[in-house]
């Protein structure tokens, strides 16, 4: 049996929606935001015409355009009106926390009203002043923090209920088996008390007293390592509303990167999946390069630093840039540079369209659900 997703035909699923705030979408899959220009128009308005909610990294935007002389802010409201242009369904932006001009992509976002802005990178307390307390209560935009375990979620509750009576739209609680930068100590990556499995029902617990007293649902959302329908399944069965997936979605045809960015997926092994510290001052998790092998050695890449994207970047202390690193590995340069990828990415192997990635998660979470159909 097959249903309509905004117009096109793909199989029936028995996977809930995943309501977040005012919004909905037909399928509980959240396209990772990926930056540095990995998760663009393309990717995260094809992810939502599939039922999903595609979702733009904003971290260093502009380089998508390095010879423009327009501010980040600017190329960003470019790019939102641009994926607009492209679906009817939903799609969000992920915003860091941890970049310089954190305020100004959250204006963007709110002026421009997309549906779901994400916050990672940092424990988002405080709501910028941009944002007053009457207009975080009824914007449109629902604000979703990125956390990592239960006592960044029962903070971020806790404040923002005694502060300004609101709590999170929703959640995503990202494990150490994500791609990218990561908010657990080196020594607690591969310590099974901080597996996905384990952290979720302590979330959720967290979680629902606020649930109770404001009378909605907060889902939380389980990303970091989630490959298959069948994890899919797991999560959800586990008190998950939803998944946050980024890996599998760098290996589609719609992936905004070089092909050459791809392939290193479908190319690497598990032995070539290696943790980082990073110059932002957290551990990540990337594919072997020649860059990093250089710095591991000790070997410093001079940074020509145009303005200081990060906060926390301390160029004097930096071995290299790593806006500069991931904008070359999204332009093709795997040698200059490096691509960040989940624990799962030596898993995959093929490129294929965003439309049979969908279609083979449906299917996949149907015949566990359903196994003897």
């Amino acid at each position: 049996m097959f249903i309509s997703i905004l117009g096109e035909e793909m199989m029936e699923s028995t996977m809930p929606q995943l309501e977040i705030g005012s919004v909905k979408a037909k399928l509980p899959i959240v396209q990772g935001g990926m930056g540095v220009g990995v998760s663009l128009s393309r990717l995260a308005a094809t992810v939502a015409d599939e039922g999903g909610i595609g979702v733009i990294s904003t971290a260093a935007i502009g380089r998508i355009k390095p010879d423009s002389d327009e501010s980040d802010s600017t190329i960003l409201r470019e790019v939102i009106r641009k994926t607009k242009a492209l679906t009817r369904g939903i799609f969000g932006l992920n915003i860091m926390m941890a970049i310089s001009d954190f305020n100004e992509h959250l204006k963007v976002a709110i002026e421009e009203k997309v549906a779901v802005v994400f916050l990672g990178a940092g424990l988002p307390l405080r709501i910028p002043e941009i944002i007053s307390v009457d207009r975080a209560r009824n914007c449109f935009t629902n604000l979703v923090p990125k956390i990592s375990s239960s006592r960044a979620a029962q903070a971020i509750c806790k404040f923002w209920d005694r502060h300004y009576s609101i709590a999170p739209d929703a959640v995503v609680l990202e494990g150490p088996k994500a791609g990218g930068h990561l908010g657990f100590r080196m020594e607690d990556i591969n310590n099974p008390e901080f597996r996905l499995e384990v952290l979720l029902p302590e979330v959720i617990k967290e979680i629902i007293p606020y649930e109770q007293k404001y009378g909605r649902s907060i889902p939380v959302i389980a990303a970091g390592g989630i490959y298959s329908g069948e994890d899919i399944h797991k999560f959800i069965e586990l008190g998950a509303k939803g998944v946050k997936m980024g890996t599998r979605f760098v290996a589609t045809n719609e992936c905004d990167v070089d092909s050459k960015f791809k392939q290193a997926y479908v190319d690497c092994s598990e032995e070539d999946l290696i943790l980082i510290n990073s110059p932002v001052g957290l551990p990540g998790r990337a594919i072997k390069s020649k860059l990093l092998a250089d710095v591991s050695r000790g070997i410093i890449k001079p940074i020509n630093c145009l303005w200081k994207c990060l906060k926390t970047c301390d160029r004097r202390k930096a071995p290299y840039c790593i806006a500069e690193a991931l904008s070359n590995a999204r332009n093709g340069d795997l040698v200059n540079g490096f691509a960040f990828a989940g624990a799962n990415a030596f898993r995959i192997k093929e490129i294929i369209s965003v439309k049979e990635l969908m279609s083979t998660l449906v299917e996949e979470f149907n015949l566990v659900t359903s196994p003897t159909a």
